[in-house]
């Protein structure tokens, strides 16, 4: 809801650009596939590492999708570096809350009706690390992009 209120960096208006559907699917086939392999590596670490049983399964892999799918909003939203664009504060702390109820969501009656149960703590280490991981990799492919596309046109 709060996407509205964040505004583009100031580089971006120094001159009028057209909506080029060839860049969005081109950015799209660049950045989908590091989603799909972070969904195939949750999949790994709960059957292999955490011998995940169904309801476990899906409770990681809802929080997992949850995590990396709202967060990778701050580092899509620029072409720049996310650190320095600085987001609407209502978009931060609504994705920030978003991602502390996701996380937390196993835990309460709500999450039980969900059909969730309650990780292990060893599955908030690992996701962590997948989290920051699949951040920093879409930063790279996003640069890569950024750089192949300006070079293109």
């Amino acid at each position: 809801m709060p996407i509205p209120l964040d505004e583009v960096d100031a580089e971006e208006l120094r001159k009028p650009r057209v909506l080029d559907m060839k860049f969005i699917r081109n950015f799209m086939l660049m950045i989908g596939p590091i989603s799909s392999a972070f969904d195939f590596l949750t999949f790994y670490v709960m059957l292999s590492v955490l011998k995940a049983n169904e309801t476990l399964f899906q409770t990681g892999w809802f929080v997992e999708s949850l995590s990396t799918q709202v967060l990778v909003i701050f580092i899509i939203r620029t072409s720049g570096n996310p650190f320095k664009s600085r987001a609407h504060p209502i978009l931060v702390a609504t994705s920030l809350a978003v991602v502390t109820i996701g996380a937390t969501l196993p835990f309460t009656p709500w999450g039980a009706y969900f059909g969730f149960v309650a990780p292990p703590v060893q599955f908030y280490a690992i996701l962590a690390g997948m989290v920051v991981t699949y951040l920093a990799i879409v930063e790279v492919a996003k640069k890569g992009f950024y750089r192949w596309y300006r070079a293109t046109n």
